[in-house]
């Protein structure tokens, strides 16, 4: 017999003798359909069952098991207030007992992240008249395979949505099982956090099915660990969040497939370039000759010029580029002050406004005191819209429900340590629900997904009003765009411009990580999705982004200091001799270690050696944005900051939708 035990924040796990099932996903109200040529089965009969995804010793089983009596269509109830309750029904319930369970179901159950849009009354049944056909079904129906048998899932539509899953055996046929209520897409996403989905060139309808080395999924996760959250066992434990797509659409796809058992601790290497490349498709850099790619020998960078870091900027400070009409003057001695130290935190409320784009530059106050209306009756519009939402509409928008419930898990768990959004009720934790679900009304294509709610914090922390938090959090989101759009441009275009960066600076480290299957650096997609976020401290991550957002000394200047960072532990590394799996579990404990104002400086060395180099790559120049120096100007390591060939439809450090393709170009070395 199986029992089950429930807690608010993991998932169910099911215990049956000496063996645990883990619950990773379900889902109720999926219906199997008696084959019409079945003699002696009702045809107005609906199976109806559970579907899960079971984690049974590292295999993944997909099970449907039907509920214990089959429904009549003609005895379905519209749910209740309460669409997440689960009923339990009796075998001979009466008909005024059915009625009161069903009015007691109106209690919220947050530990339940499955909805039923629609609650059964079970058919009547006299003697056990009629269950012996009802008994064959359920049995005919039950099953329960292993992801690796499957060789296919086919979606159709009939009104709803049901799925085809063919396996490898063709001589076992499985039921088709129809979503009545909805449900299929959660199925298939939490599918694909086990196994690669791919569309069939046959037929656009049919998902081809294989599954990845669990082994390489567990060196991933050892990545994916987070030290001061426990990311990925709250990742592991929370269902939800799971099946609307892991840590977003972005990095659904690559953590879910590299995701796998914590038995298992190696992989096979030769899967290793073969996988990603399915993961992140065009992530790799040809390094053979071949027409389109500029091919480069080693070149001598020369020594790297010392710089140093000033302190903060004052109130002061800034109050000193100021015109009489509030206007900001000399803005590039401002924003090279900036970069240099940062800023006072009684300042960024003000400054980051501007280095956001927010307020423009030129902007008098009294200009900026007439956007802001503008900005807070546009705001508030918006919001208006998702709060005026009623719950049958919203019962209706699948999107708009799964982005609030996505929301209200996250803001949960955003940086809870911080004064701002520690205990229960803190209205901080209100601001960042509304301004995200406000976001989805901006951008609604996008929506929302997670890691957005780490950019958003640190802003509202910082500017400590809801309007003004959106609107900066809006000019971020422009440069942080394609970190989270489900192509994944952004992050393979950042990636591989950093494996082009690293094999320029070291060729002989980038060599022994290619060596040791690491040449493609994913083990800073966290870096790079999401700013550093995770690895700093909450202080030192305000330091990072309003140096980055200067967008000196150069563009893309946050793939420099990913160099600088690589550049401290690749001693340790390579005298190690660290593999695959130890430079993932030594890059992950770098968090919360890190050294910001030692990284900024490595990085801005880093950025002047390149700068003086005769002989730089045109590629090269093109992703760092290097302008050639205009004769007069200051010299390389004299202390200014090195020019930049400013791109008026770019972003210096991110990336505009509209413009990325621009910036793509790939590079060949010859050591």
């Amino acid at each position: 017999m199986y029992l089950l035990f429930r807690e608010t924040v993991q998932n169910p796990v099911w215990f049956y003798s000496c063996n645990v099932l883990q619950v990773v996903f379900e889902h109720d109200g999926v219906f199997v359909h008696p084959s019409d040529d079945e003699d002696g089965v009702d045809q107005d009969l609906l199976v109806s069952g559970s579907l899960r995804i079971l984690d049974k010793d590292a295999e993944i089983l997909v099970e449907f098991r039907p509920l214990e009596d089959a429904v009549d269509p003609s005895n379905m109830l519209c749910a209740g207030k309460d669409s997440s309750s689960v009923v339990e029904w009796n075998q001979c319930l009466e008909r005024s007992q059915s009625q009161q369970l069903l009015e007691s179901q109106h209690s919220y159950e947050t530990e339940w992240d499955m909805v039923n849009a629609v609650t059964f009354r079970k058919k009547t049944c006299n003697n056990g008249e009629g269950s012996l056909n009802h008994s064959h079904e359920r049995s005919r129906s039950t099953f329960s395979v292993s992801i690796s048998d499957l060789r296919s899932i086919t979606v159709k539509e009939e009104g709803w949505t049901f799925l085809l899953l063919q396996l490898k055996d063709a001589s076992v046929s499985l039921p088709p099982l129809h979503f009545h209520q909805g449900g299929s897409r959660e199925f298939l996403d939490n599918l694909r956090r086990f196994a690669l989905l791919t569309e069939s060139p046959d037929d656009d309808m049919c998902l081809l099915v294989s599954t990845p080395n669990r082994a390489l999924s567990q060196s991933f996760e050892n990545l994916l660990d987070d030290n001061n959250f426990g990311f990925v066992n709250k990742f592991k434990r929370d269902p939800y969040v799971t099946t609307l797509g892991g840590f977003s659409k972005v990095t659904n796809y690559i953590f879910d497939v590299l995701r796998g058992s914590e038995e298992q601790q190696q992989r096979p290497p030769e899967e290793v370039a073969d996988l990603l490349g399915e993961v992140i498709p065009g992530l790799e850099i040809n390094h053979q000759e071949e027409p389109g790619f500029e091919v480069i020998t080693r070149i001598d960078l020369g020594s790297r010029p010392q710089v140093s870091r000033q302190e903060p900027l004052t109130a002061e400070d800034w109050t000193k580029h100021q015109d009489g009409e509030g206007r900001m003057v000399e803005t590039s001695l401002l924003k090279q002050n900036i970069f240099k130290g940062g800023l006072c935190h009684a300042v960024r409320k003000e400054a980051w406004k501007f280095l956001l784009g927010y307020f423009p530059w030129e902007s008098s106050l009294e200009d900026r005191k007439v956007l802001q209306r503008a900005k807070t009756d546009e705001y508030f519009r918006m919001k208006l819209q998702w709060k005026s939402v009623s719950e049958e509409q919203e019962r209706r928008n699948s999107r708009l429900r799964d982005y609030r419930s996505l929301i209200e898990k996250d803001v949960n768990r955003t940086d809870r340590t911080n004064r701002f959004y520690e205990g229960i009720d803190n209205p901080g934790l209100v601001l960042l629900h509304d301004i995200l679900m406000t976001y989805c009304m901006y951008d609604f294509d996008l929506g929302y997904v997670q890691g957005m709610s780490d950019l958003l914090s640190p802003i509202l922390f910082v500017m400590e009003n809801e309007v003004d938090a959106f609107w900066c959090f809006v000019a971020f989101m422009d440069q942080m765009h394609q970190n989270f759009e489900e192509q994944m441009q952004g992050m393979k275009l950042q990636l591989i411009h950093l494996s082009a960066l690293l094999r320029l600076l070291d060729l002989s480290f980038w060599n022994y990580l290619e060596s040791q299957d690491s040449g493609y650096l994913y083990f800073c997609f966290r870096w790079l999705l999401i700013r550093f976020k995770r690895e700093l401290s909450f202080q030192d991550v305000l330091r990072l982004w309003e140096v980055m957002w200067t967008g000196l000394p150069c563009q893309n200047f946050h793939l420099l200091v990913c160099c600088a960072i690589l550049d401290s532990e690749k001693q340790k590394i390579m005298e190690e001799n660290y593999g695959f799996n130890e430079i993932l579990k030594h890059i992950n404990e770098l968090s919360m270690k890190l050294d910001i104002e030692e990284i900024l400086q490595k990085a801005e060395g880093i950025c002047l050696q390149i700068q003086n180099c005769k002989d730089l790559p045109h590629s090269v120049s093109v992703i760092l944005g290097l302008d050639l120096e205009p004769s007069g100007a200051d010299p390389p390591g004299s202390g200014s900051a090195p020019r930049v060939a400013q791109r008026p439809d770019g972003c210096s450090n991110g990336h505009l939708r509209e413009t990325s393709s621009q910036l793509s170009c790939k590079v060949a070395f010859i050591s």
